[in-house]
C-alpha cells in the first residue's frame, strides 16, 4: 500500500530544462518511479544525448525541443507531446538562469532575459499544460523554486525577485486550479553540486561560508531532490497543494 502511494507507472512527465543538472536528475528520478518521461531544452543535440544515457538505464524518454520563453512555441510544444506520446500527468517547471552582478550595474535586457526564462516560462507552460489537465481533472505541477525564494544575497537581487514570484504564481496556481483537482506545488532546493554551480564549489571561502550556515554542513547532492520530487509528483501529496518544499540542509531555518 504505501509503496503504491509513490508509484509512477503509467504517467508521463514533462521537465522543462531537463538535458543536464537538476532537471536531468529529476528525469531519472521520476523515471525510476515507473514515469515515462519527456525531456525539454533548446539544445536538440544535448536532449539527446541526454535521453540516450536515460534510456541506457531502461527509461522510457521522449524528447521535445521548444523555448519555454516563446511562449507560440510552448503551444505547439504541448500539442505536439499531447498528440505524439499522451496527455502530460506531471510537470515539472525548472528552466532557469542565473546573472549574477552588483544590482546597479545589472542591464534591463539581462533583467528581461533572466525574468522571462525564470518566471514567464513558469507561466506559459503551466498555462499550455493546465489547460489540458482541467477537462481530465488530474494533474501534478512543480515548480522550481530556491531557498532565493525566501533569502537574499550578494549579486542576486534579480534571481531572487524571480523565484520569489515563481512562489507566489506556484501559490496562485493552486488557488485558480484546485478545484479541478490539480496539485500544484514548489520544490525549494538549496545549494546543490551541478554543472552551474562547480565555481561555487571550487571556492573555498565561499564553501567554508556555506557549510558553516548549513545545518546539515555540506552541500547538497543533486540526488536528494528526487524523493521530494517524487512526493510531489505521486498520490502520496494528493492533499499537498500551494505548498513549497525545501530541500537546503537546513538553510531557510537558522540565521
Amino acid at each position: 500500500m504505501s509503496a503504491a502511494l509513490f508509484d509512477l507507472s503509467d504517467r508521463i512527465a514533462l521537465i522543462t530544462g531537463s538535458s543536464q543538472g537538476i532537471g536531468y536528475t529529476l528525469a531519472k528520478g521520476l523515471a525510476g518511479a515507473g514515469a515515462t518521461i519527456i525531456l525539454n531544452a533548446r539544445n536538440s543535440e544535448k536532449l539527446e544525448a541526454a535521453a540516450e544515457r536515460l534510456r541506457a538505464e531502461g527509461a522510457t524518454v521522449h524528447t521535445n525541443a521548444f523555448d519555454v520563453t516563446d511562449q507560440k512555441a510552448v503551444t505547439a510544444g504541448i500539442e505536439a507531446i499531447e498528440t505524439s506520446v499522451g496527455p502530460i500527468d506531471i510537470l515539472v517547471n525548472n528552466a532557469g538562469i542565473q546573472r549574477r552582478m552588483p544590482l546597479e550595474d545589472f542591464p534591463a535586457q539581462t533583467w528581461d532575459e533572466l525574468m522571462r526564462t525564470n518566471l514567464d516560462s513558469v507561466f506559459f507552460v503551466g498555462q499550455a499544460v493546465a489547460r489540458r489537465m482541467i477537462p481530465r481533472e488530474s494533474g501534478k505541477i512543480i515548480n522550481i523554486c530556491s531557498v532565493q525564494s525566501e533569502l537574499g544575497r550578494p549579486s542576486i537581487a534579480p534571481y531572487t525577485a524571480s523565484k520569489g514570484a515563481v512562489k507566489m504564481l506556484t501559490k496562485g496556481m493552486a488557488i485558480d486550479w484546485g478545484k479541478h483537482n490539480i496539485q500544484v506545488n514548489g520544490l525549494g532546493p538549496g545549494y546543490f553540486k551541478t554543472e552551474l554551480t562547480e565555481a561555487l564549489v571550487k571556492d573555498e571561502a565561499f564553501t567554508a561560508w556555506l557549510v558553516g550556515r548549513t545545518p546539515s554542513g555540506r552541500w547538497g547532492n543533486v540526488e536528494e531532490l528526487i524523493g521530494a520530487a517524487v512526493f510531489l509528483a505521486s498520490p502520496a501529496s494528493s492533499f499537498v497543494n500551494g505548498h513549497v518544499l525545501y530541500v537546503d540542509g537546513g538553510v531557510t531555518a537558522t540565521l
